[in-house]
């Protein structure tokens, strides 16, 4: 009778100890410490379902060969980035960048989730207890030691590496034919008109290229130095030798549309000569990562090789 009570008593540990087990198996596999904005996490060693939470993520994955199980949007209901091709095909929304959708996050039973906290430090805590969480400090800027970040929490740093160095010795060799001329940027946003510095994602790319920029796109008297606000009266700031514009979104589009066909564009140096260049803003913007920047250096030296 006694045995009989003692093993009745220790049955509700024994399903308690079985039911911990069992919800803690992935934690208790091989795993890597990585610091990141928010501190230092655990990760696995080779993570297999990972929720991306920012745009560079999504070229950091595909650059290292992988594809994120789910992705947040840059705006609702946007398609995946077309330069990233069909790697994309199965990833799943969650949410936009900073209105993340958690529940879709915890349906997705991720091992792995990459953020920002420039963007996303609100949910962190959430994301903390869905799956191992590793954050970037800022984005833009810091794109390269981000994909870094990103490439030693997914197991791949090695790799990452290899593919920046690859790309900044790539950068010298395209820009070293273009030393000459000067190169703007423009961007058209619904409300506004943005001139890149050389703090921008792109306009890093130009830099490591050493090509140079129009005195007035230095940006030298803002603290931040990724991009200006002009209006359409003094676009001729983004005046180049060759320009490089782009347009976010339909709003844009249109706004862009009716500005360069206007006469202050018109009159633009770099238009008149015909070296003004309509290209992908998903590329030249929105891309930040190693295959983005690739690209920019396809359309440099596709379009200025004939400037040269």
């Amino acid at each position: 009778m006694r045995l009989r009570l003692a093993i009745a008593a220790m049955l509700p540990v024994l399903a308690l100890t079985a039911c911990g087990t069992s919800t803690t198996s992935q934690e208790a596999g091989p795993t890597r410490t990585v610091k990141h904005a928010m501190g230092e996490t655990k990760v696995p060693m080779t993570p297999k379902r990972v929720v991306v939470l920012d745009t560079d993520k999504l070229d950091t994955m595909v650059s290292l060969g992988l594809s994120p199980v789910g992705a947040a949007q840059a705006q609702e209901n946007q398609t995946w980035p077309e330069y990233l091709g069909s790697a994309l095909a199965d990833t799943k929304p969650v949410g936009t960048l900073q209105q993340l959708n958690i529940e879709a996050i915890m349906a997705l039973k991720p091992d792995l989730i990459l953020g920002s906290k420039f963007r996303q430090a609100a949910f962190y805590d959430k994301l903390a207890k869905i799956a191992p969480t590793v954050f970037t400090e800022k984005v833009g800027i810091t794109w390269k030691e981000n994909f870094l970040l990103d490439a030693e929490a997914l197991g791949k740093k090695d790799q990452a590496q290899q593919l920046l160095t690859g790309y900044e010795t790539r950068a010298k060799e395209v820009g070293g034919r273009f030393s000459k001329l000067q190169v703007g940027i423009v961007r058209f946003m619904p409300t506004e008109i943005r001139l890149y510095g050389p703090e921008s994602f792109s306009g890093i790319v130009l830099g490591d290229a050493g090509i140079p920029r129009p005195e007035a796109q230095q940006l030298a008297d803002q603290e931040d130095k990724r991009f200006g606000k002009i209006s359409q009266e003094n676009v001729a700031k983004g005046d180049a030798d060759a320009i490089f514009y782009t347009a976010y979104g339909e709003a844009a589009a249109k706004s862009q549309a009716e500005i360069t066909a206007g006469p202050l564009w018109k009159n633009l140096k770099a238009v008149e000569a015909g070296h003004a260049f309509n290209v992908d803003d998903e590329i030249w913007m929105t891309g930040i990562g190693v295959t983005a920047a690739g690209k920019i250096l396809d359309d440099l030296d596709k379009h200025l090789t004939p400037l040269a």
